[in-house]
């Protein structure tokens, strides 16, 4: 059944979805009390990380000599992704050891490198969708007064084929698709309306006085931002993907000063030029952290290790072990600093505007602050000032 749950973007009335980890808990609940009660309910229904209660129609009950087994059909609203209408499904059976043990089997890919969320050899379930499933499981023991182990095995029958349409082969897995969401529900929003929102929130804060501006790419900045600096009050604008049109927009609307605060995910693509950073339109981050650890004097041996690995965490990884870690950040550095500044004093110069300020500083979850651009610590300052404290 549909969720009735709907966002307005530029206008338009789109419904949101659920995603597969949703999908998986929905799966697993149902799974278990047909085990416990020998029926399954009709809607399974779970309340999501954002608080949100989906409710979805359980299709392809089975049960068998200690096991049984549910099916969800993927709801990906106006929002569609290759996942949309696929099955997922989860068997549950009864197993020696307490508590719930999760499994992944067809259609579900296996992790085999490193720097993702789940560690090599393991299902690509991620651990937000592994909690949800645990309570979803567990919510039904406790009411049927079950203190058992529990065994939940989750399957996509079209999952392989599935996973030739995403970037899970690059990732490193395969087999099948991933189990993910971090929400548990899929928020759709067009680009070119998602591109307008950010811009015309943009001309909002320009609109109210404002002449400096922090942008991060999306959640990862904000919770660094919130955690490890402090820029004051200063007007806070999620890009998205879209680095160039939001300096672009920034530099139209006459902000004199941007920070830029962002993971090294997203900004090793700025890094090298890159200003619309999603995967479908470039990812070049082996490549160019491949040039720079050839700048510092890497070989070739690690420069095949970094095209090998699956996350930028991972790159750092290699080139650290070959000794250039530093040299290499360095390198990136001033790679960045280049590319933001010659971005914003082409907008400046051809609308005759001022001179903008700006500087960036990168992190990642791992390491904490990798780097950050001449002046961008002092531009903390600045803004502090000019804002005042949070």
């Amino acid at each position: 059944m549909a969720l009735d749950l709907y966002r307005v973007s530029a206008g338009r009335r789109l419904r949101c979805g659920y995603t597969t980890g949703t999908c998986a808990a929905l799966a697993s609940q149902a799974a278990t009390r047909l085990l416990l009660d020998g029926a399954a309910p009709a809607p399974a229904a779970v309340v999501t990380p954002a608080g949100v209660r989906v409710e979805s129609e359980v299709l392809d009950a089975r049960v068998g000599a200690g096991w049984a087994r549910c099916a969800i059909r993927k709801d990906g609203g106006d929002d569609v992704d290759a996942t949309d209408g696929a099955l997922v499904c989860a068997q549950v059976e009864a197993a020696e050891r307490d508590g719930v043990a999760i499994e992944g089997g067809v259609g579900v890919g296996r992790v085999t490198k490193p720097g993702l969320d789940q560690p090599v050899g393991a299902a690509a379930i991620n651990t937000v969708p592994r909690a949800m499933i645990t309570e979803a499981v567990r919510d039904v023991c406790r009411e049927r007064g079950y203190a058992g182990g529990l065994k939940v095995t989750i399957s996509v029958p079209e999952g392989e084929r599935i996973a030739r349409r995403t970037f899970n082969p690059k990732l490193g897995i395969e087999g099948g698709i991933s189990i993910l969401g971090t929400t548990g529900i899929v928020e759709p929003r067009s680009l070119a309306a998602l591109r307008e929102s950010i811009e015309l929130e943009i001309r909002q804060h320009a609109a109210l006085g404002c002449r400096a501006l922090v942008i991060v790419p999306g959640n990862y900045g904000y919770d660094y931002l919130a955690g490890h600096l402090d820029t004051g009050r200063a007007p806070v604008v999620a890009c998205s993907n879209f680095m160039g049109a939001a300096l672009d927009a920034a530099v139209a609307c006459g902000f004199e000063r941007i920070l830029v605060v962002g993971h090294i995910g997203k900004m090793v693509k700025v890094a090298g030029g890159i200003m619309d950073t999603h995967s479908r339109v470039a990812d070049g981050r082996a490549e160019i952290v491949c040039a720079h650890a050839a700048l510092a004097g890497a070989a070739g041996p690690v420069a095949r290790e970094i095209m090998d690995a699956a996350t930028t965490d991972a790159m750092l990884d290699v080139v650290e072990r070959a000794g250039v870690l530093d040299e290499v950040l360095e390198s990136l550095t001033r790679a960045l600093e280049g590319h933001l500044r010659d971005r914003v004093a082409l907008g400046c110069d051809a609308g005759s505007r001022p001179a903008c300020e700006i500087a960036a500083i990168v992190f990642s979850q791992v390491r904490g602050e990798l780097f950050s651009t001449s002046g961008a610590h002092g531009l903390c300052e600045t803004l502090r000032s000019e804002y005042g404290r949070r």
